[in-house]
């Protein structure tokens, strides 16, 4: 007998919450963002509604099944199952955040406040979830299948992520590495940074647009779906023995970026979780390029 699927709710804490938990009291809090121009009002209702769509979404999940709460702040230390349906309650972001932790499972995006998220990859509304779970747990039930980042490091550390990479110094100092593609003596170059940035096409509508637009770049940005990645070194300081001629690239599949470091620390994360990140020290070297894991966002 097959194994039920089980529900993961993924959710964050509100920052209603946060407040309370800062505060102490609803009261307190209230005159804490008074004195900043705000009310408590708009952040309770907030609150409310995520609350809500939480329970909407949990009674629509069927009863045969098997169901689990995870908060953001745990999503590394949550143990998923091949036979999940996770279920994002939120905002994109969150979604972006609970990828890296997946490996192929269904997922399904739900906005809980509508208007306010742009909706790209929470696109449903909490009425949609029986008939979203349903799908999503079915053989061949449609889906996006979006493309991901990886960075695997000498030592066998490997990071995901649905958006970007960042590679770079874990302050404000410069990272000094060498940089090349991956591939059998190909050259390298010597370069001092801010960093090296690699996304996908999901990724196109934030950091990496944001560099994109900067650089009046001839490069084409990858739509969510496309095997294509880019990558920009930001900030690029040319010296008797660091240089800036590679700066922007695409990489498609089965193409890698390789970075070997020259400094004493560099960190590497994705999607902006800085507290889940890989430290390498000199000497170390990592691959990027198109995982082969993607996320199926259940449409």
């Amino acid at each position: 007998m097959s194994l039920a699927p089980r529900a993961v709710l993924v959710h964050r804490t509100t920052e209603y919450d946060e407040l309370l938990a800062r505060h102490g009291t609803c009261g307190q809090a209230a005159f804490f963002l008074s004195s900043r121009g705000r009310s408590i009002d708009e952040v309770a209702l907030r609150h409310r509604q995520t609350r809500q769509a939480l329970a909407d979404v949990a009674a629509a999940v069927p009863l045969q099944w098997r169901q689990s709460r995870v908060e953001r702040a745990d999503l590394d230390r949550f143990l998923f199952a091949p036979e999940d349906v996770v279920v994002v309650v939120g905002q994109d972001g969150l979604v972006a955040n609970a990828a890296k932790y997946l490996s192929g499972q269904p997922v399904v995006g739900i906005d809980t406040d509508p208007g306010r998220n742009p909706g790209v990859l929470v696109r449903h509304r909490p009425s949609d979830a029986a008939a979203l779970l349903r799908a999503a747990a079915s053989p061949g039930g449609a889906a996006d299948e979006l493309t991901m980042v990886e960075a695997v490091a000498d030592d066998t550390q490997r990071l995901l992520a649905l958006n970007e990479i960042y590679l770079g110094p874990p302050g404000h100092q410069t990272a000094r590495y060498r940089l090349g593609p991956d591939a059998p003596d190909a050259p390298t170059e010597p370069q001092a940074s801010s960093g090296v940035l690699v996304g996908t096409g999901t990724g196109a509508t934030g950091w990496l647009r944001s560099l994109w637009q900067e650089r009046h770049s001839d490069l084409r940005l990858p739509a969510p779906t496309d095997p294509r990645l880019l990558w920009f070194v930001r900030e690029a300081w040319p010296s008797p023995a660091t240089g800036t001629s590679l700066v922007a690239g695409e990489l498609g599949r089965g193409q890698g970026l390789r970075l070997t470091v020259e400094s004493d620390r560099v960190v590497v994360f994705g999607d902006g979780m800085e507290t889940d990140a890989l430290e390498l020290t000199w000497g170390q070297t990592v691959r990027l390029g198109i995982s082969a894991t993607s996320l199926r966002l259940t449409v």
